[in-house]
């Protein structure tokens, strides 16, 4: 099921869809289309993508408008995310990538809020318990793609606050 989303108003406005030539109007039209991906995927919780999926997404086709982001400026825009800490390419020919709307130090933080907050340091969970259990059910890292969970709890790994564990059905963390 798809959110319910608040186009911004370039949306609507068809040049927003060509990259514009003038250097300081082409930087305003990548901060826009930045702001307008991050939204986008925090809204729809969009997992990794292809670059042909990417085509076809509302993000940069308009239909109603029956505009399409070009495929060059696509790349473009997703590499100024890559620049700001948005964006990670899942292959060595840049075809797949996921959009971090929250980096996975700051999804770090928001699990071991939950786990502090719970009284849960020196629990042991499942990775599945925690993006898909019911006493995450109300959490904003709840449903979060697995991938993205490794990041964060890797990062809180560094901190030394979680240890990622192999468990007879997968993987698990124990916080501490």
């Amino acid at each position: 099921m798809q959110a319910h989303f608040a186009w911004p108003w370039q949306y609507s406005f068809p040049p927003f869809f060509t990259l514009q030539p003038n250097g300081e109007t082409r930087q305003k039209q990548l901060a826009a289309w930045c702001a307008l991906a991050l939204a986008y995927s925090r809204r729809q919780r969009l997992p990794a993508m292809t670059l042909r999926e990417a085509q076809d997404s509302p993000l940069f086709a308009n239909r109603r408008l029956q505009r399409k982001l070009p495929p060059e400026a696509i790349q473009v825009v997703l590499e100024e995310l890559r620049k700001n800490g948005n964006l990670e390419w899942l292959d060595k020919n840049k075809t797949s990538f996921m959009i971090m709307w929250r980096r996975p130090e700051e999804w770090g933080k928001l699990i071991y809020q939950w786990v502090s907050k719970n009284g849960l340091t020196n629990s042991v969970f499942t990775l599945y318990e925690l993006i898909s259990g019911d006493d995450t059910a109300n959490e904003e890292f709840h449903g979060l793609d697995e991938a993205m969970l490794l990041r964060a709890l890797q990062a809180l790994q560094q901190e030394h606050k979680a240890e990622i564990i192999t468990l007879d059905d997968g993987r698990g963390v124990k916080f501490f």
